[in-house]
C-alpha cells in the first residue's frame, strides 16, 4: 500500500491518496475545496493537484472518504466525484450531525438521513476499494460522527489524534465530548498494534517546525503532549475543557459545516441559482 499526502497551508489540512501499487486501486481521504472568505470565491487548485496525481499514477479511485463533517474547510468531494466517478463516503452518524445543524441554520428542507452521500460506513464493518480493505473505527469526541479508517497497517485518524507534539482535536463543537474522545483514543486507537502507522488530519506545525503527518501508535502513546497512555480521564477532560474555552472558532466554521453536512454541496440557492451561505450573527 502506498500513501501520498497533500497539505493545504491555509487550513493546515492533510489530504491523502491511498493506493495498491500492483492493482492501482485507490481512494482519497479528506480532500479540500479552496474557498476565500473575503471574496467568497471558490477555486479548484487543491483538488486539481490530486486529480493530476491520480491521472499521472493511473489510479482507479473507488471512494472519496470523509473522516467527519469538517468545520475548518470545505470538501471538494463532489468536484472530484464528477471527474473520477468515485463514491463519497462518510460515517452513518452523519445523520446526528445533520439533525443538529439543521436546527442551528434553520434549514427546513435539509434531509437528515445521510442521503447526500453515496455510502454510509458503519463501525467495525469493513468495505473494499478493489484490493484495499477499509475498516471503519468510530472515534467520536471531536464530533459525534468522527471515524478513523484502518487500511492495512495504517490508521487515518482525521481530527481525533494529531502529531505527538500537538495533541488531539478540540471537543467544543455541538455534541463534542472530551470524555468520548478519551475513550476513542485510549480504547480504539492505543489498543492497536504499536507499529500501526498514524496519518493525521491536520498539522499545525507548532513552533514553526516543518510539516509532519505520520507517527505510530507507540509514538503517540509515549509522547502525545495531551493524551499519553497513562493519562487519566479526569486529567484529560479537565485540560481539554479548559483549553477549548480559550480557543476561537475556526475561520470557516459556518461555511464549512453547512457545506459538508450536505455532502460537499451548497444548501441555499438564490432566485438566480447562485449559492450562498447562512451566517448567524451573535449580538452582545
Amino acid at each position: 500500500m502506498q500513501v501520498e499526502a497533500f497539505f493545504d497551508q491555509s487550513t493546515y489540512t492533510l489530504t491523502y491518496v491511498v493506493w495498491d501499487s500492483q492493482t492501482r486501486d485507490a481512494l482519497i481521504i479528506d480532500p479540500v475545496l479552496d474557498y476565500d472568505p473575503v471574496s467568497s470565491a471558490i477555486s479548484y487548485k487543491s483538488a486539481q493537484k490530486i486529480l493530476d496525481f491520480v491521472q499521472r499514477s493511473h489510479l482507479r479511485v473507488y471512494f472519496i472518504v470523509e473522516t467527519h463533517a469538517h468545520a475548518d474547510h470545505l470538501s471538494s468531494s463532489q468536484y472530484l466525484k464528477t471527474k473520477l466517478g468515485s463514491l463519497v463516503v462518510v460515517s452513518q452518524e452523519i445523520q446526528k450531525v445533520q439533525a443538529v445543524f439543521k436546527g442551528v441554520f434553520e434549514f427546513e428542507g435539509l434531509e437528515t438521513d445521510g442521503s447526500q452521500f453515496d455510502f454510509l460506513a458503519r463501525d467495525g464493518e469493513p468495505f473494499h476499494a478493489g484490493n484495499l480493505t477499509l475498516l471503519p473505527i468510530a472515534t467520536p469526541g471531536h464530533t459525534e460522527a468522527c471515524y478513523s479508517y484502518l487500511i492495512g497497517d495504517a490508521l487515518f485518524t482525521g481530527d481525533a489524534l494529531f502529531m505527538p507534539d500537538f495533541g488531539v482535536g478540540r471537543c467544543d463543537f455541538p455534541n463534542g465530548s472530551a470524555e468520548k474522545l478519551y475513550e476513542s483514543v485510549m480504547k480504539r486507537i492505543y489498543t492497536l498494534p504499536e507499529e500501526t502507522k498514524i496519518y493525521v488530519g491536520h498539522d499545525y506545525q507548532p513552533g514553526g517546525r516543518e510539516l509532519k503527518y505520520e507517527s505510530t501508535v507507540r509514538e503517540e502513546k509515549e509522547a502525545n503532549i495531551q493524551l499519553k497512555w497513562g493519562t487519566s480521564m479526569e486529567d484529560f477532560v479537565k485540560f481539554r475543557t479548559e483549553r477549548d474555552k480559550k480557543l476561537t472558532a475556526p475561520t470557516l466554521l459556518y461555511q464549512s459545516v453547512q457545506f459538508n453536512i450536505n455532502g460537499g454541496r451548497f444548501i441555499s440557492q438564490g432566485k438566480e441559482g447562485n449559492p450562498f451561505f447562512r451566517i448567524p450573527v451573535y449580538l452582545p
